[in-house]
């Protein structure tokens, strides 16, 4: 929850994430692709199959918030969120959490 605080008061993009420049440049890429899936695909299907598990989630979404937990943990994940969010809108964003249900200490 902390970045929801950095990005209010506008603190630095990777603050207290331990990231290396490496892991930023990956991080962004996430980011990019994520915002794609969002406006291209979304998030969450109304039918599983092809792109979409069981759960009718975005396999490839899941995918990245698996990595991005592994990475870094919730905070890393929040981050994300926040900012894919900002470039989708409420509803995608809103797919975007429910997608990520179970990964982590993620909440949908």
């Amino acid at each position: 929850m902390f970045d929801f605080l950095s990005n209010l008061l506008g603190g630095s993009k990777y603050q207290n994430l331990n990231l290396n420049p490496d892991q930023k440049m990956e991080v962004n890429g996430y980011i990019l692709e994520l915002i794609q899936i969002g406006k291209k695909e979304d998030f969450l299907s109304e039918r599983p199959g092809g792109s979409y598990n069981g759960q009718c989630h975005h396999r490839r979404t899941r995918e990245i918030g698996e990595k991005l937990n592994k990475m870094a943990g919730i905070d890393l994940l929040w981050y994300v969120y926040f900012r894919v969010k900002k470039k989708v809108g409420k509803q995608l964003g809103d797919h975007l959490e429910y997608a990520w249900a179970g990964i982590g200490k993620w909440m949908a």
